[in-house]
C-alpha cells in the first residue's frame, strides 16, 4: 500500500527543511532571504508535501504583473512557480503532480488565468511531467542556469 501524504500551505517552521531539499534536489539554489520572502510574500502558493511528520518535497510560486498585448485590461495576473523538488527516495508517488494540482487550484481562486516555470532542457522527467499537466513549451532560454545550461519556458491557461 502506498503511504499517505498530506499537502498544506507551508509553515515557517517548515523553510529549514525546504532549503535542505532544495539544496539537496535542485542544481539552483537560493538564499535562505529568498524563501522566507517567498513565504512571507506569496504564503498562498507556497506548499509542501508531509509524509508523517516530514517534509518531503515543496513547490514556490508567486504571481506576477504582466502585460498583454492582445486583451483589455492591458494588465493581468500570471502565476510563476519559481522552484518545485521532491526528496529523491520519494518520487514516482505523485507528490510532485499533486503539489503543482494544489498550485494550480489555488492560483484559480485569485483569478490567475495563466501559469509559467522555467525548467533545464535536460531534466526529461520534470519536463514529462510538466506536459502531463497541460504545461507547453514557449521559448527556449539560452544559458538561463548559472552553470549555462538553457533552460525551456513552459505555460498553460488555468482556465
Amino acid at each position: 500500500m502506498e503511504a499517505l501524504y498530506v499537502i498544506r500551505r507551508a509553515k515557517l517552521e517548515d523553510v529549514e527543511k525546504v532549503m535542505e531539499i532544495n539544496k539537496k534536489e535542485l542544481p539552483e539554489n537560493y538564499s535562505s532571504d529568498f524563501f522566507y520572502e517567498m513565504l512571507s510574500n506569496y504564503g498562498d502558493f507556497f506548499f509542501v508535501a508531509e509524509l508523517k511528520g516530514d517534509i518531503v518535497g515543496y513547490v514556490m510560486s508567486r504571481v506576477e504583473t504582466s502585460f498583454s498585448f492582445s486583451s483589455s485590461p492591458p494588465f493581468f495576473l500570471r502565476g510563476h512557480v519559481v522552484s518545485l523538488a521532491v526528496s529523491s527516495s520519494f518520487r514516482r508517488m505523485k507528490i510532485g503532480s499533486s503539489l503543482m494540482q494544489t498550485t494550480h487550484e489555488e492560483m484559480k481562486k485569485h483569478g490567475i488565468r495563466e501559469v509559467y516555470l522555467e525548467v533545464r532542457v535536460d531534466n526529461a522527467p520534470a519536463i514529462s511531467l510538466y506536459k502531463k499537466l497541460g504545461y507547453s513549451i514557449v521559448k527556449r532560454i539560452p544559458y538561463y542556469y548559472a552553470d549555462g545550461t538553457d533552460a525551456y519556458m513552459m505555460s498553460m491557461k488555468l482556465f
